[in-house]
């Protein structure tokens, strides 16, 4: 055998050594670490999976009863909806907070447009979506074309949308009487089935179809691919052949899209059209985001870990309230939980990145 040929097979052997060492001194807790970067929804499932176990021993059976558990989904059903839309932004690493903002103005236009205008309430239907699909426009043409940050855009529009929202309606409630009477499609989403003593609003199942939908689109479709690409190294993405700036453009319009969707299910939740209600959607919209296991730097993370975030806030509030504690005690470890879950992902990051 020549020296070259020694030396390669030297090589070889090294290098294989070398592998099967640094296998096998992997430790558990690696091997964890690689598991969450690979799982996002995992940690979220897991600790609500511990939270339904933690308060079903604290409040009793009753807790795991079909109704409490339908209640919860009930609760959230908004959030989970506002939250999908906060999901696409933010896995660009982008946020939006004008999204509460968008699903109160989409809904009000819808009511306004029915009984002021005297609009088929199906066509003010359409005129809501494409007023949140106007505002996502605004936001992606000045994130993606004027290169503006998504926070500041998004900070500024809030306030916009808000203002405008309150003028438009000089503050005016629509009665949930004068809606069933008149335009009961705008009620459609509060309506219910019922399965044993499960109750399901239309509400819940729309968020459950539409965080489906969209699990699919990202994970199975270039589009999602494309996203996950731009969140996570948007210039990569470029080279690549992916249109950036389109795509920032396109999630933005989407994003407010889905909260005019919300808007829709606001109006069947309440029964009313209200220019005040949903003013924190999208702290809570961010709240199920963070606690769900999306990193706030994009590129990771899954739509299901949202909606385990959103249920989490869910059992979490009502398990307290049935346990008879302070409501304030939810806001308190809510906020341990979204510090936990930055934290979690600052090592996740930095280990297995």
């Amino acid at each position: 055998m020549s020296q070259p040929q020694e030396f390669e097979k030297v090589l070889s052997g090294s290098s294989t050594a070398v592998a099967a060492f640094e296998g096998h001194d992997k430790t558990a807790l690696q091997r964890f670490q690689h598991f969450l970067h690979g799982s996002p929804a995992a940690i979220p499932l897991i600790v609500l999976i511990l939270s339904l176990l933690a308060f079903g021993l604290l409040v009793g059976p009753r807790f795991f009863s079909a109704f409490t558990m339908t209640l919860i989904l009930q609760q959230v059903a908004i959030v989970g909806i506002v939250g999908a839309a906060q999901t696409l932004v933010v896995l660009t690493a982008g946020i939006d907070l004008s999204v509460g903002a968008i699903m109160v103005l989409s809904s009000v236009v819808m009511g306004q447009f029915t009984f002021r205008y005297g609009l088929p309430a199906p066509l003010a239907i359409v005129c809501g979506f494409g007023v949140g699909a106007l505002c996502g426009w605004v936001n992606g043409l000045l994130v993606a074309y004027w290169r503006l940050p998504p926070f500041i855009v998004t900070l500024g529009t809030w306030q916009i949308i808000l203002a405008a929202n309150f003028l438009y309606s000089a503050n005016e409630t629509i009665r949930s009487q004068d809606i069933e009477a008149n335009a009961p499609i705008l009620q459609v989403f509060g309506n219910s089935i019922q399965v044993g003593g499960a109750v399901f609003t239309y509400g819940v199942i729309g968020m459950v179809l539409l965080v489906a939908v969209l699990w699919y689109v990202l994970n199975h479709t270039a589009w999602g691919r494309h996203l996950y690409a731009i969140g996570d190294d948007p210039d990569a993405a470029e080279l690549a052949g992916v249109r950036v700036r389109r795509m920032l453009t396109t999630v933005y319009v989407l994003s407010g899209l889905i909260c005019a969707f919300a808007g829709w299910v606001l109006i069947g939740r309440l029964g009313s059209v209200s220019p005040t209600a949903g003013q924190f959607a999208n702290i809570e919209s961010i709240t199920a985001v963070v606690i769900g296991g999306i990193s706030l730097f994009g590129g990771r993370g899954s739509i299901l870990g949202m909606l385990f975030g959103a249920l989490i806030v869910g059992v979490f509030s009502l398990g307290l309230r049935l346990w008879g504690t302070d409501p304030q005690w939810t806001y308190l470890l809510i906020g341990v939980l979204i510090i936990a879950a930055v934290a979690i992902d600052q090592w996740i990051r930095k280990v297995a990145g």
